[in-house]
Order: structure tokens, then C-alpha cells, then sequence
């Protein structure tokens, strides 16, 4: 095992590399481009087998990555944003194709307005699709949740095609010191892709599948499918406890960083989760009882684990970094459904959205997040859905855009 300076990128590139994948459809994207440039070189050094294809759509690189993997192949592809949304009809297709491959989604917010920056809009867009989701904090995540995620999708409790999440620049551009297993024991815990009866011959096709199904067969296609799903709770922690064993690493399902005595709790998912827990510190050094939930499954979603991971809690503030237009939080909305009717007394839920585009979210708002959510369990009555912006960044921005105006047209707006 050797320990490298690593970006989010080069982590997901060793990931692919280590599983031994056999085709690579990629069609650049920032900020996901330097996972199939690293590849690329690699492949043409001899450092690295399998065959990348540069395809001409996101579209077209989904389309060929599901018909590789419905051949049996390991196959490997990445995307980020516009890419991610631009392949949608293809990514439902494939998952109903039960392709066990992985995507690399490097998170950047979608467009309009067009933004470089990172929010969950894009990968949460996918997820009704049938892929499961695992997302990330740090770039040695990255790389061993992609070598978890082949195991789990080639399972044959599961055979579902799997989104391994990281935040674009965050993540993608950020150097972490990453371990980077052996070949060998990485090659030994991934395995042989088994394709059972999967498989094509030229000289003999035949087909798994027929083009239309009515509504009764198609009802219960699709309830497969979704059994596929959870049955990878139990899939996934078989292999995360395996990869422990090997690498003495841990990644369980849901995270939970000092909760054993904690009255409040922040949950946050990706690497804005990381504040958190600096967030966590200082105010577990002012006396605030207060830890952080973070999921790393969102598809399936781990409703017990959340539940008992937040048991016995005054209240949780859930922070989503994305927004649901006409609604609020995605995670937020989830967890509240996960939580009504439980047996146990469910914490009181606060809703607060940060970070769209990549926007900070500074120190002193997880103080504010957690003394708001202090004062409302104190009256026992949840605060309205948040979003975390500023009465004083929506002036600055105002004042810019009048000195703008005023450096082009010579007069403020309205004048």
C-alpha cells in the first residue's frame, strides 16, 4: 500500500484502475475531465489494461456503457452536471437493464444560471432512476467506495448499476493524502466479474429481454428492481465490513462523528459534511451536545439506520445542499418521511439550505443553524425552511451589479 497526494479525480481514476475494468465510454466535462485524461494515460503507457472510447454525447457514453456491461464486461464512465442530465433517458434505461457498471458523478450545480461550482441538483435528478447512490466526503472515499462499489453492484442479490457521488472542485480539484491499496489485494477484494448468464456472441446473439411489457409484467419488473435496491443495505455492509477486515478502512452506511451523548445533530451528506464537523468541535468546546449524521447511501435509502443514528435526540438540523423547486430539501423531506410515525420519539426537524453553487457555508452559520434549532426545540416548534443567504451578500451583489451597470451604460439602473 503506498499513500499519495491525490485530487477527488485521481482517487476515482485508481479506483477504475485497481477494479481492472475492461471498457471505458467517456465524453469530457468539467470538472470531471481529469478522471478520463488520467486514464487515457495510463492506458497508452501500458500502466493500465482495458479500452476507452471517446464517445460524442453523454447520451451516446451511457448508451454504450450499459450495452458493454450487458455483454460481460467491468465497465467504468464518469460525468458531471449538464453531462449527467443530457444521458437521463439512457441512465433509467440502463438501470432497467440491471447493468451492474459504475458512474463517477462529479456534483456541479446545473444550469440556468450556468455555474462551475458544486450542489446536488444534478446527481439527486437520478435518483428515482433504479442506479443506487454512494456519496463521498474525501478523496480516500473516493477511491475505496469505487472498488466497494463494483462488489455491490455485481452482487447477485443486487445486479444494479451504482453512482459513486463526489462535489466538483471540492473534492475533484483538492489534494488529500490517499492510500492507495495493491493491486493484488485490491484485484483479490473486487474479484472476477461473474456475468452469470449475461453475455453476447456474435456467431450465436440472442436476446435477455423483449421490447414492451404490459402493465402487470412491467408492475412487477419494476418491484424487482426496487427489491434489487434494498437488498443492497445488507449487500453493502457485508462489503464494507470486508474491506475494513482488508484495508482497515470503514465506510459504513450512515456516519455518525460524536453522537453517543449528543442532544442536536447536524446531517449532511458529501464534503460540505467535513465543516460539520469542525462545526461539531467548537461547539462541543462552548458546552452544545451536538454531533453529525451523515448518510453515504441516499439510494437505497437507509431509513433505520438514520432512525437509530438520530434516536433520542432533541432535534436535527438538516442542511441540503440542494433545492427542490416549489418544495425545499431533498435529504430533508426524506428523512422527515423516514422518521414520521416511529415509535420512538423523533427528534424535531429544522430545514436549511447552503452551499447552491459551491456558496461557503462559513463557521458562524453552523453556529446560527445550531442555536436556531436550540430555540426551537426549546418552544417546540420547527423554524421555517431556511436557505442559508445573507440580507448583506444580497446588497453586495445588488451594489455590483449597479457599479457594472453604471461602467457600461454611464447612469443607474432606472435613471
Amino acid at each position: 500500500m503506498s499513500r499519495r497526494l491525490l485530487t477527488g479525480n485521481g482517487s476515482a481514476a485508481w479506483g477504475a484502475r485497481l477494479a481492472r475494468v475492461d471498457y471505458i465510454p467517456a465524453f469530457p466535462i468539467t470538472p470531471q475531465t481529469e478522471i478520463i485524461e488520467t486514464i487515457a494515460e495510463w492506458i497508452d503507457r501500458g500502466k493500465m489494461t482495458g479500452r476507452m472510447v471517446t464517445m460524442e454525447s453523454e447520451h451516446a457514453m451511457i448508451t454504450a456503457a450499459g450495452a458493454a456491461s450487458a455483454t460481460g464486461v467491468r465497465v467504468f464512465s464518469a460525468t458531471s452536471s449538464q453531462g449527467l442530465l443530457y444521458a437521463m433517458e439512457m441512465i433509467y434505461s440502463v438501470a432497467g437493464w440491471r447493468t451492474p457498471l459504475v458512474l463517477v458523478n462529479v456534483s456541479r450545480g446545473i444550469s440556468a444560471p450556468i455555474t462551475l461550482e458544486p450542489d446536488h441538483n444534478d446527481v439527486l435528478a437520478a435518483r428515482d432512476s433504479g442506479f443506487l447512490q454512494i456519496h463521498c466526503s474525501t478523496c480516500q472515499e473516493v477511491l475505496d467506495t469505487t472498488l466497494m462499489a463494483y462488489r455491490l453492484a455485481e452482487d447477485e442479490r443486487v445486479r444494479l448499476p451504482v453512482i459513486v457521488n463526489q462535489d466538483g472542485f471540492y473534492l475533484s480539484f483538492t489534494r488529500e493524502p490517499v492510500e492507495i491499496p495493491d493491486s493484488r489485494p485490491a484485484a483479490e477484494f473486487v474479484g472476477d466479474y461473474n456475468p452469470e448468464n449475461m453475455g453476447f456472441r456474435a456467431s450465436s446473439p440472442s436476446s435477455q429481454a423483449v421490447a414492451v411489457l404490459g402493465a402487470g409484467a412491467y408492475s412487477y419488473f419494476r418491484y424487482e428492481t426496487h427489491l434489487a435496491a434494498r437488498e443492497a443495505l445488507s449487500v453493502y455492509e457485508e462489503v464494507a465490513r470486508e474491506y475494513r477486515e482488508r484495508f482497515g478502512r470503514y465506510h459504513p452506511i450512515v456516519e455518525t462523528y460524536r453522537t453517543e451523548d449528543a442532544e442536536y445533530a447536524f446531517v449532511m451528506m458529501d464534503s460540505f459534511a467535513t465543516k460539520a464537523k469542525d462545526g461539531v468541535d467548537r461547539l462541543r468546546e462552548s458546552g452544545v451536545k451536538i454531533g453529525l449524521v451523515r448518510p453515504r447511501l441516499l439510494r437505497p435509502f437507509p431509513e433505520e439506520q438514520l432512525c437509530r443514528a438520530l434516536a433520542g435526540m432533541k432535534g436535527a438540523a438538516v442542511i441540503d445542499q440542494n433545492l427542490s423547486m416549489g418544495k425545499g430539501g431533498v435529504l430533508y423531506t426524506e428523512i422527515a418521511s423516514a422518521l414520521y410515525g416511529q415509535n420512538e420519539a423523533a427528534p424535531l426537524l429544522a430545514s436549511f439550505i447552503g452551499g447552491l453553487g459551491g456558496r461557503d457555508i462559513s463557521a458562524e452559520e453552523f453556529y446560527e443553524i445550531a442555536a436556531t434549532l436550540q430555540k426551537a426545540v426549546k418552544h417546540n416548534r420547527a423554524p421555517r425552511p431556511r436557505l442559508l443567504y445573507t440580507v448583506e451578500e444580497l446588497r453586495a451583489m445588488r451594489k455590483l451589479q449597479a457599479i457594472a451597470h453604471v461602467e457600461r451604460h454611464g447612469s443607474k439602473p432606472g435613471e
